[in-house]
């Protein structure tokens, strides 16, 4: 390897290992589970609510850098956060799991979203593959049952993005107060791809295989546009809603959907990704800034919001790395390299651990946003920097 190579190695495996993974195992909560979030400044709110996501995301990342690491405090941290998940974040009555519950582990908000159910799938089966705990698969296995009872739309294909705790309809589906109410959502399908495809891995059942499948054709033949780009929100029927542009997740779905294919060890389904996957990389780069950092999106309106959001600097990483090993796009490990720069540069709080949430257009940071919460987790920042470790392996 040539000494750029070595160098970028050495600051994303000391970035993992002394910086995102340390800050994390500090807010782990002797009582159980973690904490639910930290203010800007640095501030533990210890009675702060818990989300489902930020749970099981540490569920994922601590497992995941366990299975390449080998650090015993990962896997130990790891199975710390599934006991807490599996005993409040489950519902024990009807199935699913809850969106969030307060800081003494009780329901709070119960809707059962569908990008929450995906992401309980998507820690667990990654925890499983490092315990073989059969209890852990018991209930990934069962979720995915859930999402495919409750959630799956038999007659327009693809899932409904939320309902209430007894699988009723809900009026609001919404995930977040930046998205619209709709009935399918391009962000929700894409990680209920990734959970379905990592539980395949360990548990290769054939419905399943069929369930990837399908997800993948409809990531390349509803949700991603002509031009490449990913079209966001969608009625019942697949029909198209107004929404923007988000370069982050053009460039994240890019790698993931190829990734995904992988996993289902099928040349011809590989075959079929391989170009959707080409195409959504290249128009996600479409959003890359001089300084080598993406931007965030394309509004409605044509105007650009060009705050570098932490999670769609760490995509532009890997989804680049990917173009460069996977498409023949000699380029594609220099823009990497260029985005993690950026992240070195203004993202990584070398001081307190983690990275910020945003650089603002202005160039300043966005203090107004926590440095650990219901959507500030270690999730995207650690798979990029297993990510790089592994396409460049030691």
């Amino acid at each position: 390897m040539d000494t750029r190579t070595n160098l970028f190695l050495q600051e994303v495996r000391e970035n993992l290992t002394s910086c995102i993974l340390p800050y994390w195992l500090k807010l782990k909560d002797p009582r159980g589970g973690y904490y639910g979030e930290v203010a800007a400044d640095g501030t533990v709110l210890y009675d702060a609510p818990r989300g489902v996501i930020l749970n099981a995301r540490i569920i994922w990342s601590f497992a995941a850098a366990y299975q390449a690491l080998h650090e015993t405090s990962y896997l130990v941290a790891a199975v710390h956060a599934r006991d807490y998940f599996l005993e409040h974040f489950c519902d024990h009555k009807y199935g699913g799991v809850y969106w969030s519950v307060d800081a003494e582990g009780e329901r709070l908000d119960t809707k059962k979203q569908l990008y929450a159910q995906g992401f309980a799938i998507y820690g667990l089966s990654e925890l499983y593959k490092v315990t073989r705990d059969d209890e852990v698969l018991k209930n990934a296995v069962n979720l995915y049952k859930v999402v495919e009872t409750y959630f799956a739309d038999k007659e327009n294909g693809g899932y409904i993005e939320a309902l209430a705790r007894d699988f009723s309809p809900l009026e609001d589906m919404s995930l977040s107060a930046h998205d619209i109410n709709a009935d399918k959502t391009m962000n929700s399908h894409l990680h209920i791809l990734e959970a379905y495809a990592n539980l395949y891995q360990v548990w290769p059942d054939e419905e399943l295989k069929g369930a990837v499948e399908r997800l993948l054709d409809i990531i390349g033949t509803k949700v991603m546009a002509a031009d490449g780009h990913l079209q966001l929100y969608f009625t019942r029927d697949w029909s198209v809603m107004p929404g923007g542009v988000s370069y982050g997740h053009d460039i994240e779905t890019s790698w993931l959907a190829l990734e995904c294919a992988f996993a289902l060890k099928d040349l011809d389904i590989v075959n079929r990704v391989r170009p959707w996957a080409l195409a959504m990389g290249k128009a996600g780069n479409e959003g890359l800034l001089a300084d080598g950092s993406l931007r965030y999106e394309k509004l409605l309106d044509g105007s650009f919001d060009d705050s570098r959001q932490w999670w769609v600097q760490a995509e532009t990483v890997v989804g680049n790395l990917w173009l460069w090993k996977y498409h023949s796009d000699p380029q594609g490990a220099e823009r990497a390299l260029a985005a993690w720069s950026y992240i070195r540069d203004h993202l990584v709080d070398r001081e307190a651990g983690e990275w910020w949430w945003a650089v603002l257009p202005d160039g300043s940071l966005d203090l107004s946003q926590p440095k650990a919460g219901f959507w500030k987790c270690p999730y995207h920042n650690t798979r990029m920097c297993l990510q790089v470790l592994s396409v460049f392996p030691a």
